[in-house]
């Protein structure tokens, strides 16, 4: 199968999948000697075609890395998008084995994919929701686009993107929970609240609770471990102050009964004779 456009001639190498709405397809430019492949997305549902039209004429994307053309052919509209090799990050990450640096560093570089990629929400929230985020080698994040348009929401926007982003991060970071990874305890908290309305609010709570890499100076590492223990420091606290108002509370007691701290005189009267001699005089 050829799909061909006015800049393309695109044979089909691989049916990835097929659906009454979609079909997706890998693909070489034959005018191209470069033997390069590409994802097509067969559109055949004609009033998907014109909602999705709709929704590229409001956000008008370029042609980039991540979107090379559109245009109709035989009675259905094709999408085309570059093609790297899958590498989910489902299957791909490894945070168990990680230190809590490199998952940081991998979700800084997923928002990064998310906010550069310069897609219509509506296409970002079906690559978010079908797992199409992919791992490189080199720890930066890919978006995939073997996506199935079934579900196809015009009405979804930037908060709904940055919701299921942000669940996406909460579930890579999830193995640093018992490190009480601050970025965790900040985005499970936000997450649950349903707090993020756009990416450079994810990105900046990301950023800022993220490990530094750096050495850090003395008054940083007591910093962090008050905060990895503030819990517990508090727990002590707490009883050290109920102590201390119990012996207060005696103090006072004992001040009204006796008009004095009569306890307080084994630590004072002690001292006032050593030997023979008097300490009074």
């Amino acid at each position: 199968m050829i799909y061909e456009s006015q800049r393309q001639k695109l044979e089909v190498v691989q049916i990835s999948c097929q659906n009454e709405v979609n079909d997706v397809c890998i693909a070489r430019d034959i005018n191209s000697s470069a033997g390069t492949l590409y994802t097509l997305i067969i559109l055949k549902n004609h009033e998907l075609v014109k909602k999705l039209l709709v929704v590229m004429e409001s956000t008008k994307p370029v042609q980039t890395d991540r979107f090379i053309d559109s245009f109709s052919y035989k009675g259905n509209f094709i999408l085309v998008f570059p093609y790297r090799e899958e590498r989910p990050i489902s299957r791909f990450y490894m945070g168990e084995s990680y230190p809590l640096t490199k998952c940081e560093d991998i979700c800084i570089n997923t928002l990064i994919t998310c906010i550069d990629s310069r897609l219509p929400w509506s296409i970002l929230y079906l690559i978010l929701t079908q797992g199409q985020m992919h791992l490189a080698a080199d720890d930066s994040v890919y978006l995939g686009f073997q996506i199935d348009f079934s579900n196809f929401d015009e009405s979804m926007g930037e908060k709904d993107c940055t919701r299921e982003c942000a669940r996406l991060l909460l579930s890579l970071l999830e193995c640093k929970s018992s490190q009480k990874a601050i970025s965790y305890q900040l985005l499970q908290k936000k997450t649950e609240n349903d707090s993020y309305q756009k990416f450079t609010e994810l990105y900046r709570d990301v950023r800022i609770t993220a490990v530094s890499k750096e050495r850090k100076g003395i008054k940083a590492v007591i910093y962090n471990i008050f905060v990895r223990n503030k819990d517990v420091l508090f727990a002590i606290l707490i009883r050290v102050s109920v102590v201390l108002a119990v012996i207060a509370l005696v103090a006072f007691i004992t001040q009204i009964i006796f008009g004095d701290i009569v306890w307080l005189s084994i630590f004072f009267n002690h001292f006032k004779k050593i030997g023979t001699e008097s300490l009074l005089k």
